[in-house]
C-alpha cells in the first residue's frame, strides 16, 4: 500500500525516524549505569515494546493494570505500574495479575498498603514506594513520611522493591537551569533512599526519569533505572526539551475545501488529533499554518501564496501532542519511503 491508498485521516509513523530514536537511546544505556525501562503509555503498541526489550530495556512501565495485563500475557513479566491503584476490584485485579508474573506497582497511602495485604492472601505483592519529588500529583512527601509508608509495607508482609520519584516532564531546553530543577528532584528521591537504608532496610530500586532529562538522572550512581517513553515516537510538541530525537508521527489529511489566497480545510480535526497543547505544524509546508481544530476538520492559513495545493492533495500533519492523539486511533501505518512497511495495532 502507498500513502496515495490509505483512508484520510489515519495516524503515520516515520520508521526510519522511530529507528533511530530507538537506537540512539539503547546505545545510551548500553553501559553499566541506570537501565532503562520505557513507558508502554508513550506507544501501547506490543511490536514496539518487543523491539525495545530486544534493544536492552530491562523491562516496561505501565500506566494501568490492564496495560500490564496485556505484557503479562504476551510474555513480558517484568513490569512496573507507575501509578497508584485502589479499590477492591483493582487490588484484586493487581493481586491475580501478581499471581502470574512479579508485577511491581507504586503505592502512596498506608490504607492501599493495608487493603493489599488483606486481599493477598498468599500471593507475594512487589511495590515501590512513590515518592513526590517535584510534580505535586501523587507521591508521599520525601524523608521521615517515606520511610514510615516503607516500614508499614514492611509490616504488612508486602514485597517492598524501593522507590520511584517521577518529576514529569521538565519543560526546559538542555542547560544549567534544566539541570538545577532536575538536580532538585534526584535530591529529594536519594536522600529519601539514604535515610530508608539508614534504618536498615535495603532499596534495590530506585525508577525514576523520563524523555526530557533522561541523561542527567541516569548520571546519577544511586538511580537504577529511567522511565523514558516518549522518545521513541516524539511528538513536535516535546521536541525542544529532547532535541536528540525525531518526530515520527503524522497524521494524513486531505483537502476538502479551498478559498483561493486566504484557507484550506482537511478532513482531519480533534476526532483525529489532539489539540490540547496548541496547534500543530505542516510537515514539509511552512507556508501552511493551522488556524483552528473543529470536530472534522481543521481550518489552515494559506499565508505563502506560491504553495501548490488544490482540493483532493493530501497533507500531513505533525502529531503535537501524542499521548491523546494515540487514543484517538486504533493502528498506526508505518511508512518507510512513501509506502506502508507495517500496520501497528495500539493496546487501548
Amino acid at each position: 500500500m502507498k500513502t496515495a491508498e490509505i483512508p484520510t485521516p489515519s495516524l503515520l509513523m516515520d520508521l526510519d525516524a522511530m529507528e533511530s530514536n530507538l537506537l540512539r537511546m539503547a546505545a545510551y544505556f548500553n553501559g553499566s549505569g541506570p537501565k532503562l525501562r520505557p513507558h508502554f503509555k508513550a506507544h501501547q503498541v506490543f511490536a514496539l515494546a518487543k523491539r525495545q526489550m530486544a534493544h536492552g530495556a530491562i523491562g516496561l512501565t505501565c500506566a494501568r493494570l490492564d496495560q500490564a495485563e496485556v505484557l503479562v500475557d504476551r510474555g513480558i513479566h517484568n513490569i512496573l505500574v507507575a501509578n497508584e491503584i485502589a479499590g477492591e476490584s483493582k487490588i484484586r485485579h493487581f493481586v491475580e495479575l501478581s499471581r502470574r508474573a512479579p508485577v511491581m506497582v507504586a503505592v502512596d497511602n498506608p490504607s492501599v498498603v493495608s487493603d493489599m495485604a488483606r486481599l493477598a492472601g498468599k500471593s507475594e505483592l512487589n511495590v515501590l514506594v512513590d515518592v513526590d519529588v517535584r510534580l505535586g500529583r501523587c507521591g508521599v512527601k520525601p524523608g521521615e513520611p517515606a520511610l514510615a509508608l516503607t516500614r508499614l509495607v514492611l509490616e504488612k508482609g508486602l514485597k517492598f522493591r524501593g522507590l520511584m520519584g517521577y518529576e514529569g516532564q521538565v519543560a526546559l531546553p538542555p542547560g544549567a537551569e534544566k539541570d538545577r530543577v532536575v538536580g532538585e528532584g534526584l535530591t529529594r528521591l536519594i536522600d529519601t533512599k539514604t535515610i530508608i537504608e539508614g534504618a536498615g532496610i535495603p532499596v534495590e530500586i530506585v525508577s525514576c526519569g523520563g524523555s526530557s532529562d533522561f541523561s542527567i538522572a541516569a548520571k546519577h550512581p544511586n538511580i537504577t533505572e529511567i522511565q523514558a517513553g516518549s522518545y521513541l515516537l516524539m511528538d513536535s510538541s516535546y521536541v525542544p526539551f529532547a532535541p536528540e530525537f525525531q518526530p515520527t508521527l503524522t497524521i494524513l489529511a486531505t483537502v476538502i475545501s479551498k478559498t483561493p489566497g486566504e484557507r484550506l480545510v482537511v478532513d482531519a480535526g480533534f476526532r483525529a488529533m489532539s489539540g490540547e497543547n496548541g496547534l500543530p505544524s505542516i510537515k514539509g509546508m511552512p507556508g501552511l499554518r493551522p488556524k483552528a481544530l473543529h470536530i472534522e476538520h481543521t481550518i489552515i492559513e494559506i499565508a505563502d501564496p506560491a504553495v501548490s495545493i488544490e482540493v483532493g492533495d493530501r497533507i500531513e500533519i505533525w502529531v503535537h501532542f501524542l499521548d491523546q492523539t494515540l487514543g484517538l486511533h486504533d493502528h498506526i501505518y508505518g511508512m518507510r519511503k512513501g509506502k506502508v512497511e507495517e500496520v501497528l495495532k495500539i493496546e487501548h
